[in-house]
């Protein structure tokens, strides 16, 4: 699971603030709102900010270069793109078994209704159908809890019957009864994984038990090079109580909607750049259609060894972060073309990837003796889809397989035109309020924006590359089971923090000097310790995996500096703050922590990892949190953010594609309904 997200790396005051867009304000009152106006807005005038509702901030990207791209090359991302929305309804049905029928009973709603289009009830099932939109079904797309209706059922029943919308009882259950399939993701081992999850990788009848017996039938541990079982399958316990793969692929489980994206990936295929883009294209296609977890494999091989060309892409069944046991992948798809300029400057950290890995605080047994195969690009999004969107990352590492890291490499990839729209919507609100000195908010300002792009690429390029798992170690997900992702996202971000504050990075000039990575250790703590906590409804605990991971370094390291005064906690008029006092020191204490996951993932320490995840990384000080949300709230800068898609238009001529436009929308609830109607295939 190798995926970074802004909410994922540390928040950095001023231009990237707490890591989703961090600025608060209105929607713009000189917005384009035609199609016309939307193709054509320059670069200068360009309208970042959306909206803003409930917790969310919906921001618009542009695609950089695009009129750069030859007709074909343009055409080649046009089926990818298509090929991405196609999929959508996947990831409706995979995180909630009701999701999809709620989402098109929303959507008759709002096209159909024949009453009134205002007051507080219909302003609340406005706000409640965007955020549904918003994390692709009704739990929430980050805490994982359940999304609260501000409306009551009565209400809802009138808006079905008016619009002539159909729901049956249990989907209305789902939306009104909160204890009712309350959590989409549950990690907590005591309640149950599998019981005690949503979503919908598994039949309701089934236990953690149950999984754990099948794929321990399954799955030979000495196999060096293991498929990757459950990726592209529903588990499915029968009444006489057999369980069975329902597999994703055409004729089986999504087929509609798989051979709609087969449709446009054979499309694609046919103007790739080279032979070897079409290669793989060819065997994700044969993937799709028969479900064999070897060529899922194979064409995984092909695709990291795809390295030349300016587009490339992400599809499929990735990510297995939404499933409390670590299986199954949920749908995603990004579509990239090539930054070259950028890509070029972090091309040093490819070229000294092996000496990151020699250099490490790691154990020298835990060291990759030749790290192969790693490619790191800077790209711009041309379109997202399925558990990509609208909630994006900002970077990501691929394949997952470990087996194909080693002996094939990876691919790394940074969503530049992303990480520059959050910056063009972000405000300084919170440096004022959550930095206590000018000092430190000059650091902020100067070195942020460097530092946190620094951190990112070492955790992609260098992180997730780095380590071993000893011989005859099964893999994470199998021996460290729900706290795989945590311990793998932290293990990824302590390499980036251990090197952050190494001369090797100022002499490679990749930073000017120390004061980067200082930046980058000061806004860590503060938001692992603290900012962070706004995302979290009072008296919770931390439930997802990237948040329990910079919990879990912050605390740790905190509570290890203590006797030398590291970190400090200072408390001026009321307000809490964390600053670092010894840098040098903190870089030991997180080369330390560093060591002890990599020895827990490399070993299969489950009881170790679980421990370190418990003990730092769950647990709220509700104290601080109340003084957080306080804080935070007079801001009026929503937590999370999200985007609205550019949208590719072909030209024709006669049935020939001879050029492809980009229009950008600036209607979030606008783009939901378009592709409602247009990418509905399950």
């Amino acid at each position: 699971m190798k995926k970074i997200n802004l909410l994922f790396y540390p928040m950095v005051v001023s231009a990237m603030l707490m890591q989703s867009c961090g600025g608060g304000g209105e929607k713009p009152a000189e917005q384009a709102t035609t199609e016309e106006a939307t193709e054509v807005e320059s670069e200068e005038n360009f309208e970042y900010m959306a909206e803003q509702f409930a917790d969310l901030k919906i921001i618009r990207y542009r695609i950089p270069g695009w009129d750069k791209l030859t007709p074909q090359q343009k055409e080649y991302v046009y089926y990818l793109y298509e090929a991405g929305l196609s999929g959508r309804d996947i990831i409706w049905y995979q995180n909630y078994r009701h999701n999809l029928e709620i989402r098109k009973a929303l959507e008759a709603i709002i096209s159909d209704y024949q009453g009134e289009r205002s007051g507080s009830d219909w302003e609340a099932f406005m706000t409640y159908a965007k955020r549904v939109f918003f994390s692709n079904g009704i739990h929430h797309h980050y805490s994982m809890s359940k999304l609260k209706p501000g409306f009551s059922q009565d209400y809802f029943a009138s808006l079905l019957a008016e619009s002539g919308a159909v729901l049956n009882g249990a989907a209305q259950e789902a939306i009104f009864d909160p204890e009712f399939d309350a959590k989409k993701v549950n990690l907590d081992p005591d309640k149950g994984l599998v019981k005690g999850s949503a979503v919908n990788f598994y039949s309701p009848n089934m236990t953690e038990a149950d999984v754990d017996a099948y794929y321990a039938k399954k799955i030979d541990k000495s196999d060096e090079t293991p498929i990757s079982y459950g990726l592209n399958s529903k588990l499915v316990k029968k009444e006489d109580g057999t369980i069975v793969e329902e597999v994703y692929k055409v004729g089986g489980l999504y087929g509609p909607a798989i051979e709609k994206v087969v449709y446009w990936l054979e499309k694609a295929q046919g103007v790739a750049e080279n032979q070897k883009q079409a290669d793989a294209l060819g065997l994700l296609v044969e993937y799709f259609k028969t479900g064999d977890l070897k060529i899922w494999d194979d064409y995984n091989i092909a695709w990291v060894e795809a390295t030349e060309g300016d587009i490339d892409y992400i599809q499929g069944f990735v990510e297995v972060y939404n499933d409390p046991k670590g299986y199954t992948g949920s749908y995603e798809s990004i579509v990239e073309i090539k930054d070259f300029d950028a890509s070029e400057r972090m091309k040093v950290l490819m070229d000294n990837v092996q000496w990151f890995e020699d250099n490490s605080s790691i154990m020298d047994e835990h060291k990759k003796e030749n790290v192969v195969g790693v490619t790191y690009k800077v790209v711009n999004v041309a379109g997202e889809a399925g558990d990509a969107s609208p909630s994006t990352p900002i970077g990501v590492n691929l394949p997952n397989a470990n087996w194909i890291r080693a002996n094939h490499g990876s691919k790394s990839v940074s969503l530049g035109n992303i990480v520059n729209a959050y910056e063009n919507a972000s405000g300084e609100g919170f440096s004022e309020e959550f930095i206590r000195t000018e000092e430190l908010r000059n650091r902020s300002k100067e070195h942020g924006t460097l530092a946190s792009k620094l951190h990112t690429a070492l955790h992609e390029v260098v992180g997730h590359a780095s380590g071993k798992l000893n011989p005859g170690v099964g893999t994470p997900k199998e021996t460290l089971k729900s706290y795989a992702s945590t311990l793998e996202e932290g293990r990824a971000d302590l390499v980036a923090l251990y090197f952050l504050l190494d001369p090797k990075l100022v002499e490679l000039g990749l930073m000017p000097s120390l004061e980067v990575g200082k930046s980058e250790y000061d806004s860590y703590i503060r938001n692992g310790m603290m900012l962070q906590l706004r995302r979290i409804e009072p008296g919770e605990n931390i439930e997802e995996a990237h948040m329990r991971n910079r919990q879990l370094v912050a605390s740790w390291a905190y509570e290890k500096g203590i006797a030398d005064n590291v970190i400090e906690k200072k408390v001026v008029d009321g307000k809490t703050y964390f600053e670092v006092n010894d840098y040098e020191k903190l870089r030991t204490i997180f080369g330390e922590l560093l060591r002890e996951i990599q020895r827990i993932k490399s070993e299969g320490d489950y009881e170790a990892g679980r421990a370190l995840v418990e003990n730092y990384g769950v647990k709220v000080d509700q104290e601080l949190h109340a003084e957080v949300l306080e804080r935070a709230e007079k801001l009026n800068s929503a937590p999370y953010g999200g985007f609205i898609n550019p949208r590719l238009v072909p030209v024709m001529e006669g049935t020939k594609i001879t050029d492809v436009k980009v229009e950008y929308p600036d209607d979030f609830l606008e783009q939901m309904m378009e592709y409602g109607e247009k990418y509905s295939f399950l």
